[in-house]
This record gives structure tokens, C-alpha cells and sequence, in this order.
């Protein structure tokens, strides 16, 4: 039985030798105190991670999200309130770091934008039914199969 075994052993160490060994990334520092991580996690949930765009700073991996949210954590910790905070960020990347950018003249379109999307495609809807009702019940024909009219060729 050894002998079996023998080969599936010698493939299983080389896989072994062969494979990248995994990475352990160092543990993200948490704070002391869980307040101030629940204030972190509501705060960067807010906040867009700037390297993925996609994502919030809570969910990113990326190592500047793990930044930011130490850095978070250090200002809440020094007594900053969650405002504060924000406009650190916005102050250090701009409006486009929060996920609910404030109503202004850049971020007009933003806010307005899906609301004169919606109006200007129920406008155009109501001009096709305008002149869908102009049109004589001769345009609305149905197509006929060749198979169901009386003289086709069989």
C-alpha cells in the first residue's frame, strides 16, 4: 500500500515546494475604544475610496483606503467630530470623495441630471403615442405567415 501511496506523497510535497506560499497581510489596527470604530465605519461608508472609485473606504482593500481609515480613526481620537472629518477629506480630495456631494453649481447636473433624463424620456414618449393615435388602423396590420394565406404555394 505504501508503494500506491508513494507517488501521490512525492506530488502532493511537490506541489507544496512549487506553489507560492501565501501572503499574510498585517492585521488592520483597530481602536480601543468601539465607539470610535463605529464612528469610523459610519464615516467611511460615506466616503468614496479614490484608488477602486467603486467602492467606500469601509470596503476597499486598497492600502490607501486602510490609510484613510487610520487616519479617521486618529482624528476621532483626538476629539474631531464626524463633520469635521468629512471636510478634512473633502479639503484634502475634493467633493468627488463623498458619495452624497453637496448641491452646488458643479454638482447641479449630478442631482438634476436623472430628474431632466426622466422628463425629457416622458416627453418623447408622449410625442410617439401623439402620433402612434394619428395614424390609420391600416398601419397597425398585423404581418401574415405565408402559411395562413389562402393562396400560397405550397
Amino acid at each position: 500500500m505504501a508503494k500506491t501511496l508513494a507517488p501521490f506523497a512525492a506530488l502532493a510535497l511537490l506541489i507544496g515546494l512549487v506553489a507560492p506560499p501565501a501572503w499574510a497581510a498585517e492585521a488592520q489596527p483597530v481602536a480601543a475604544n468601539p465607539a470610535i470604530e463605529a464612528q469610523m465605519m459610519e464615516i467611511a461608508t460615506e466616503l468614496r475610496c479614490v484608488v477602486c472609485q467603486n467602492q467606500t473606504v469601509a470596503d476597499s482593500h486598497a492600502e490607501l483606503a486602510g490609510d484613510l481609515r487610520q487616519q479617521i480613526r486618529n482624528q476621532l481620537a483626538a476629539g474631531s467630530t464626524p463633520d469635521q472629518v468629512r471636510g478634512f477629506m473633502t479639503d484634502r480630495y475634493g467633493d468627488f470623495v463623498l458619495y452624497k456631494p453637496p448641491f452646488s453649481a458643479r454638482t447641479a447636473l449630478l442631482w438634476i441630471g436623472p430628474g431632466l433624463l426622466l422628463v425629457g424620456a416622458l416627453f418623447g414618449l408622449s410625442l410617439v403615442m401623439r402620433r402612434r393615435a394619428r395614424l390609420p388602423d391600416a398601419a397597425f396590420e398585423p404581418d401574415t405567415d405565408d402559411k395562413t394565406t389562402p393562396n400560397a404555394a405550397p
